[in-house]
């Protein structure tokens, strides 16, 4: 893995990303106008090479009503979305590429094909979602997992989730990533509620050097950042106040963190999804041009970096 200076804000993001050798993204159903518009000045800023699939006329003709230029792209057409994210999995497999965004096909039929057994891009550790967040109130990025992938996830998903969320800290220069494994309280309150001791064993495991990270739980999120509140409620941890990723008990407390940050707190966020043999862009129809650029360089560091 290429080691990098610690990114401590998303324009040193795109900075990183720039420096690193360009990695083509492959892109299932390329027809949106907020998907070519943040391709297009990924690849203007030397993020990336793109291969766009899906219906070229509409891709074209998306580009010159929006005045997004396309014509560095390669383009690939195929209409039948559902066959788009076959065909973007295929350029992975091949090696014509090395990043998989999806486009405008729905993400049912994106994640089918990148699970597929026999054609797909799965290994052997569970898919994640991973969000770097830079917030206007707070001094540095962190991280959040998972708020989009897996509903409830038992003691050994969170396991693979802090490993591709540390695989993402690492490729940003964090070498050992100190992880906050979130619940309502500071304390083990089994069997109420079984984040708690989930976030105790993970604690324990990181001690034992079974995961590469220095992980405490279960911290409350104002415990897991701010050095003051640790200090208020008497709390000695490693992790408290300073935490680059926060572990989400389950998807709706991380759903809920991930989209209150972005609604009231005015965060910008990049996000992937791991797990895959590949860096994965999953980002929501609704999200701007704008997530959609941080995203696709925060996968091209993790793509450059390994």
């Amino acid at each position: 893995m290429i080691t990098i200076k610690r990114i401590n804000n998303l324009t040193e993001l795109i900075a990183s990303a720039q420096e690193m050798k360009s990695h083509t993204i492959a892109v299932a159903g390329g027809q949106e106008s907020e998907v070519l518009s943040a391709i297009s000045d990924a690849v203007e800023k030397n993020l990336i090479n793109a291969i766009l699939i899906g219906d070229v006329e509409q891709m074209k003709s998306i580009a010159a009503k929006e005045k997004i230029d396309i014509s560095h792209c390669e383009l690939i057409n195929e209409p039948n979305l559902k066959n788009t994210a076959k065909i973007a999995v295929k350029l992975i497999r091949d090696g014509k590429a090395q990043m998989l965004m999806k486009g405008l096909v729905g993400s049912a039929a994106f994640l089918k094909a990148i699970l597929n057994k026999e054609t797909g891009l799965a290994s052997k550790r569970l898919l994640s979602h991973i969000a770097v967040f830079e917030v206007p109130t707070y001094p540095r990025l962190f991280l959040i997992t998972d708020p989009a992938i897996n509903i409830a996830p038992d003691l050994p998903q969170k396991v693979d989730i802090c490993n591709n969320a540390i695989k993402v800290a690492n490729a940003m220069g964090i070498e050992m990533p100190k992880i906050a494994a979130l619940a309502a309280i500071e304390k083990v309150n089994y069997p109420k509620m079984p984040a708690t001791l989930d976030a105790a064993a993970l604690s324990k495991m990181s001690q034992r050097g079974q995961i590469k990270a220095i992980i405490d739980g279960p911290l409350a999120l104002d415990n897991a950042l701010s050095p003051e509140s640790c200090k208020i409620k008497g709390i000695k941890s490693d992790v408290g106040g300073e935490a680059d990723i926060l572990l989400a008990p389950d998807i709706e407390a991380g759903n809920i963190l991930y989209k209150a940050l972005q609604q009231l707190a005015q965060a910008k966020i990049g996000a992937i999804v791991m797990g895959a043999k590949c860096p994965v862009v999953l980002t929501s129809r609704s999200d701007s041009a704008e997530t959609k650029l941080l995203s696709i360089a925060l996968a091209a560091i993790v793509s450059g970096a390994e």
